[in-house]
C-alpha cells in the first residue's frame, strides 16, 4: 500500500512538472570551445533524466556481473555445507546402528566437506569409541572442549569414557566439573547421585538429591524415595557406629518421607524394637502391611515381638491377626503357613498353602515350604524332594 502512494506522488510530481514547464518553457544557452548550444529547457532536463537512468542501468548491470563470481562461490559453498551436513547425519545414524567402518568413511568424507571441526570430532570420536579405539576417542573429545559451543558435549564424552573403563575418580571429577557448568542438567545430577553413593558420600549424595527436588529435576515421589534410600543408609552407618539414637532417628525420617518403602519401614521397626519400643514397632509394620504386605515385613514382625508372645504358638494368632489386615493378599496367607509350621500345626499350614499347590506353576517359596511340611508331618522324603525339585525347576 505504501509503494502504491509513493508511486502515485512520484507521478504526481512528474505531471506537475510537465505542466509548469509547458506554461514556462524558457530556453537554456550553452557556449564551449566556439560551439553553441541553444536548447528549450524542458528537453535539457529529459536529456539530463535519460543520462541518469542510463547511468543507473549501466552501474546495476556491472554491480550484476562483478558479483556472478561471488555468487557462483556461494552457490558451491552452500552445497557442498548441506553435502557436509547430510554426511554428517548419516555418520551419525551409522553410529546409533554399531556400523564401525561405515561411521570411519562418513567421518572422514564429513571432515573433507565441512569446515567445522567440533561437530566432524564429534562423529569421529562417536566412531573411535565405536571401534573400541578408546585413546583416539579420548583424544577427540578433549579437543571438542577448545570450542564453547562444543565443550559440554566433549565432557559428556569424556565422562562416558571414565565410566566405562572404571576410573571412578576420574568420573567423579568430570561429573562434578559438568555440574558447575550446568547444574540443572538431568543427566548430570543422576549421574552425580549414583556416583557419590557407590563411594559412600551419603552426605554429598543427600545433598544432591535436595538440590534436585529443590531445582525439581527429580519428581517429588521419586525425590523423596532416593532422599529415604539415602537416610537409611546413613541410618545403617550410625548403627555401625554404636550411635542407635541417631540410627532411629533418620530411619524415623525416612519412613515419614516414603511410608511405603518397605526397607525403610524394616529398619525402623527393628530399631524401635532394639530401643524397646515394641509397641510401635509393631503397629508400623501392621500399617506397612496394610498398604503392600511384604515377606521382609513379616520377617520383622516375627522379630518384633514381645518376649511374652515369641513362642511359635502366640506367633500364630499374631499373624492371624496380619491376614486380617489383608485377607486377601497371598503373602498374608504365606506368612500364616510358615508361622503355622514352625508350630507344628500342620492343618492349618496346608489349609493356607492349597490355594498355592493348585496352580500349574508354583512359585519356590510355596514349594519350598509344602517340602519343608511334606518331610516334617509325613516324614515322606520322596514328596519332598519332589517339592524341592519344583522350587529349582521354577
Amino acid at each position: 500500500m505504501a509503494r502504491a502512494v509513493f508511486l502515485f506522488v512520484k507521478i504526481g510530481l512528474l505531471v506537475a512538472a510537465a505542466l509548469y514547464l509547458s506554461q514556462y518553457p524558457g530556453r537554456v544557452s550553452v557556449d564551449w570551445q566556439g560551439w553553441r548550444l541553444d536548447v528549450s529547457l524542458g528537453l535539457l532536463l529529459l536529456g539530463v533524466l535519460v543520462f541518469v537512468i542510463n547511468i543507473v542501468v549501466l552501474a546495476r548491470f556491472w554491480s550484476t556481473i562483478i558479483a556472478v563470481p561471488g555468487q557462483f562461490m556461494g552457490a558451491r559453498r552452500a552445497a557442498r555445507r548441506e553435502r557436509g551436513y547430510r554426511t554428517l547425519t548419516q555418520g551419525l545414524v551409522a553410529v546409533a546402528a554399531g556400523d564401525t567402518v561405515e561411521a570411519h568413511r562418513l567421518s572422514r568424507k564429513a571432515e573433507s566437506l565441512l569446515n567445522d571441526p567440533p561437530l566432524t570430532r564429534l562423529l569421529a570420536a562417536q566412531a573411535a569409541h565405536l571401534d573400541g579405539d578408546n585413546e583416539a576417542a579420548k583424544r577427540y573429545f578433549e579437543q571438542m572442549l577448545d570450542d564453547p559451543d562444543m565443550a559440554f558435549l566433549g565432557l559428556r564424552g569424556l565422562l562416558n569414557l571414565a565410566v566405562a573403563r572404571g576410573d571412578k575418580t576420574e568420573a567423579m571429577r568430570l561429573t562434578k566439573l559438568a555440574h558447575e557448568k550446568r547444574p540443572g542438567t538431568p543427566w548430570v545430577v543422576n549421574q552425580l547421585l549414583s556416583l557419590q553413593e557407590e563411594n559412600g558420600d551419603m552426605d554429598g549424595a543427600l545433598r544432591t538429591v535436595n538440590d534436585a527436588i529443590r531445582m525439581k529435576i527429580l519428581p517429588a515421589p521419586e525425590g523423596k524415595s532416593k532422599k529415604a534410600g539415602i537416610l537409611i543408609a546413613q541410618a545403617r552407618d550410625k548403627q555401625l557406629a554404636g550411635d542407635k539414637s541417631g540410627a532411629l532417628k533418620q530411619a524415623q525420617e525416612a519412613h515419614k518421607l516414603a511410608p511405603e518403602m518397605v526397607e525403610a519401614s524394616v529398619f525402623t521397626a527393628r530399631m524401635l524394637h532394639s530401643e524397646g519400643k515394641n509397641t510401635k514397632a509393631i503397629r508400623l509394620l501392621e500399617e506397612a502391611w496394610k498398604r503392600e504386605p511384604d515377606p521382609a515385613l513379616a520377617r520383622a514382625y516375627r522379630d518384633v515381638a514381645p518376649p511374652s508372645a515369641s513362642d511359635a504358638l502366640s506367633q500364630v494368632k499374631r499373624f492371624e491377626h496380619l491376614l486380617s489386615l489383608s485377607p486377601d493378599h497371598s503373602e498374608s496367607h504365606l506368612a500364616l503357613a510358615e508361622a503355622a509350621l514352625k508350630a507344628k500345626l500342620w492343618g492349618e499350614a496346608r489349609n493356607h498353602l492349597k490355594q498355592f499347590i493348585d496352580q500349574d506353576r508354583p512359585e519356590p517359596r510355596v514349594c519350598r515350604l509344602m517340602a519343608e511340611l511334606e518331610e516334617a508331618e509325613h516324614g515322606d522324603l520322596e514328596k519332598a524332594r519332589h517339592w524341592l525339585s519344583l522350587a529349582t525347576d521354577v
